[in-house]
């Protein structure tokens, strides 16, 4: 069968090639630059669980790259609103540079990715059986086209889809700076600062190696600070944490930020597919687009795995446009509710200085969940069906579509790993039994339901591998759960019901009755695979 075709070499093309190639799906990333990786002033802030994406992906230094948040703190003038403390990866921290060299890095140790450079899509054509992509050089055949070439995207305007939104959400001025500030590893926004001759607001990000993400915010449509404007700016921040005096610093980077925030009329015109910007815009209130670009390219690529591993049904692949595009539009919505209280901008708010002190005191809560990726501007989606979306922390952990949390397991073969090690080459078959972590697996593995449990795990439609838990937040002992390849929660059953489970997995392949059983001796999903 013909590869996949990804249009587009960013973090989010390059990490649906990993994630295709960890279920054996090869894939040609068209890339229209040469693949040098400049560095800049663009960063990005990775969740949770867009990080054990990355990580399990190949991505080894992704945690190296990165700086972790330790705490954030809101403040307005000189009175603290809200101080939070983080745990290692909430949030993580990394260049924009960084992130590209490491994802390459992973694809060039990946045989079953081609990268090519300097090969932009000119046009394209799509039948019953394939896709055909033109780039300057030649012609490519693929299995399917997904467009990951960004908010200009030549894929989805040959496919003539409107993207439609707002061109100024949002407008920063930024710089990258090297410097020693007093809260090292904390990350801050602070309100009307005292002394700030350009901005009412200025959010400082640590990154590694000593440097700084600072963003001043500015009125939508007003023009980009001078280079002086911008110099006189970072002094006077600088010397408001510094209690008044200017540390030794060293600009590295500076840039004008506008946000739009757009979301394509569709993700999905045939064998053809939107993802990253290409598909969605999002970045106010502190929100991260790449966050739920990644989120698009762990839910697609396990769609597209079985579908080209003949082990699905085409009609699968349209529960991305259903589940990624509702999420996103969730996204928005909470953005657009959430601005008018955080960020007012018109006259007649300017004059009610006092109210606007006391909405920003009720809501420092939903100032820093966008920035930190929790709550409704940050957390990460709940898939329940029927294009349905929730959010992962606001429903029960054996919730239908929530994204399950990182626990220790058991293989069938005694190794001892995390959950989200185990994601993105099948289903996983997860039973909560006390006392695995204290009984040699021996004791066990033949042991109770594990016989049969194998048994049903090996004649499931879909890949999938059976795993043990000691325990599951909210879960008795003997729940069987099945978990999608991207970790979300299929449904959780009490202990071993064969057709039940059977039916479960069927259903979430697209309910394809008539398709062959796929066995681990025809299309192997092992550890060892990459």
């Amino acid at each position: 069968m013909d590869p996949v075709i990804i249009a587009g070499a960013g973090p989010v093309g390059l990490a649906l090639a990993l994630a295709l190639a960890r279920q054996q799906v090869p894939s040609v990333v068209l890339d229209e630059g040469s693949g040098v990786t400049p560095e800049g002033s663009r960063t990005t802030v990775l969740r949770g669980d867009t990080t054990a994406f990355l990580a399990h992906l190949g991505y080894t230094r992704v945690t190296a790259d990165g700086r972790d948040w330790s705490a954030w703190r809101t403040l307005r003038r000189n009175r603290e609103l809200l101080h939070l403390e983080l745990a290692p990866g909430e949030a993580l921290h990394l260049p924009h540079h960084r992130l590209l060299r490491g994802l390459r890095d992973a694809v060039s140790a990946t045989p079953l990715v081609q990268l090519v450079p300097e090969s932009a899509v000119l046009e394209l054509e799509q039948d019953e059986s394939g896709v055909t992509v033109r780039t300057e050089q030649t012609w490519w055949r693929g299995s399917h086209l997904v467009a990951c070439d960004g908010p200009r995207s030549t894929v989805r305007r040959q496919l003539r889809l409107r993207f439609p939104g707002r061109a100024a959400a949002d407008h920063y001025a930024v710089a990258t700076v090297r410097t020693d500030l007093p809260f090292p590893g904390e990350a801050r926004l602070h309100r009307d600062p005292p002394h700030s001759p350009h901005s009412r607001e200025v959010t400082a990000r640590p990154l590694p190696d000593g440097v700084w993400r600072l963003d001043w915010r500015l009125p939508a449509r007003q023009p980009g600070l001078s280079p002086d404007a911008l110099v006189e700016q970072v002094r006077a921040t600088l010397s408001l944490w510094n209690d008044g005096a200017v540390p030794r610093y060293e600009l590295i980077a500076a840039a004008d930020w506008t946000v739009q925030q757009r979301l394509a009329t569709r993700f999905q015109v045939d064998r053809v597919f939107l993802a990253g910007d290409a598909a969605h815009l999002l970045g106010a209130v502190g929100m991260q687009n790449l966050d739920e670009g990644l989120r698009d390219a762990a839910n697609l690529a396990w769609k597209l795995a079985l579908v080209w591993h003949a082990c699905a049904p085409e009609r699968l692949l349209t529960t991305y446009q259903q589940e990624r595009r509702s999420a996103v539009i969730s996204r928005l919505r909470s953005a657009d509710q959430a601005m008018p209280l955080l960020q007012p901008t018109t006259a007649l708010l300017e004059a009610r200085r006092t109210l606007l002190s006391g909405s920003l005191r009720r809501n420092a809560g939903l100032l820093s969940d966008g920035n930190l990726g929790t709550g409704r501007l940050g957390a990460p989606p709940a898939y329940p069906g029927r294009g349905r979306v929730g959010l992962s922390p606001a429903l029960p952990p054996t919730a239908p579509g929530v994204l399950v949390p990182d626990l220790p397991v058991v293989t069938v073969d005694g190794t001892r790993e995390r959950l989200r090690d185990r994601l993105g080459r099948g289903f996983l078959v997860l039973l909560v039994a006390p006392g695995t972590q204290v009984w040699a697996s021996e004791h066990w593995l033949g042991a109770g339901l594990m016989p049969q449990l194998t048994a049903v795990t090996e004649d499931l439609p879909v890949p999938a591998e059976l795993l043990v838990t000691e325990g599951y937040p909210g879960a008795p002992a003997h729940t069987v759960l099945l978990v999608r390849p991207d970790g979300h929660l299929v449904a959780a059953v009490p202990g071993s019901r064969p057709e039940e489970l059977h039916r479960l997995a069927d259903r979430a392949r697209g309910g394809a009755q008539d398709l062959p059983v796929p066995r681990r001796d025809r299309e192997p999903l092992t550890a060892g695979q990459s």
